[in-house]
């Protein structure tokens, strides 16, 4: 298996997408953050000192994944049609799920922009609740499904 980002001597390169045929691309990465069921209660009950933590976190995840090709080195800058962040709690299991999709029309897809937009939104959780449970674990973070370019169709199979 060859890897995209390495040319023919094993140096690390840019990926050149130029040839690439546009499509709809669409990614869609998925999250969590585990903590105590009080913290959740918390965050649900909007009761956590810094303000509304889903609202919060679901820009964070926005703005991280308009970031991407700032923090990932070889990703390439692509215009993002849209970004969308979803969040849920279960008090009882002491967990909080992000799922991101990302969208665009372009010659490189998505997938990091949505993987990025989880990351910011689980961190950005993290930091809002830290005062109250510095235990919290952000995780199991992971490509859910992906859609257009030369791969094709990518649907994970959970485990």
């Amino acid at each position: 298996m060859r890897f995209t980002h390495m040319d023919e001597a094993g140096k690390i390169k840019m990926v050149d997408v130029s040839e690439k045929a546009a499509t709809q691309r669409r990614a869609v990465a998925a999250g969590e953050v585990r903590c105590s069921t009080d913290t959740v209660r918390r965050i649900v009950e909007m009761n956590v000192k810094k303000g509304d933590v889903f609202a919060a976190a679901r820009i964070a995840g926005i703005l991280a994944a308009k970031k991407t090709p700032e923090l990932i080195p070889l990703c390439h800058s692509i215009p993002l049609d849209s970004v969308e962040v979803e969040i849920s709690a279960d008090v009882d299991g002491g967990l909080v799920s992000v799922t991101a999709t990302a969208g665009t029309f372009g010659k490189t897809g998505v997938e990091m922009e949505a993987l990025v937009a989880v990351s910011g939104a689980c961190l950005c959780i993290y930091d809002m609740c830290k005062a109250a449970d510095k235990s919290m674990v952000v995780g199991n973070i992971r490509l859910l499904r992906k859609s257009g370019g030369q791969s094709g169709e990518y649907v994970r199979e959970e485990r």
